[in-house]
């Protein structure tokens, strides 16, 4: 991946849609949700509020979860990235 996201903004790889329930049935792709677990895979330097530069609180690898609609998809090299404001991420998942 040869993409470096600006100011306060992350590359987030989706975790596929699970293919089945906890009781063992398979969900037909008209019903799977949309993916709100990801990896992070690149991160932007971080932002300037108020003249002072805020660092980033997430880094390259951790796995985070996101609001359904947040981030913007884009697909490059046949891949499906989500590139999205470090406020959209609701929590780092360790």
């Amino acid at each position: 991946m040869n993409i470096q996201p600006l100011s306060d903004r992350v590359v987030v790889q989706a975790q596929d849609a699970q293919e089945q329930t906890a009781s063992g049935l398979y969900i037909p792709d008209s019903a799977k949700e949309k993916p709100q677990r990801g990896t992070v895979l690149a991160v932007g330097p971080g932002r300037v509020e108020n003249g002072t530069h805020v660092e980033m609180t997430v880094t390259a690898g951790d796995t985070v979860l996101y609001g359904k609609y947040s981030g913007t998809e884009v697909t490059l090299d046949g891949h499906d990235y989500i590139i999205m404001r470090e406020s959209d991420i609701l929590g780092i998942i360790r």
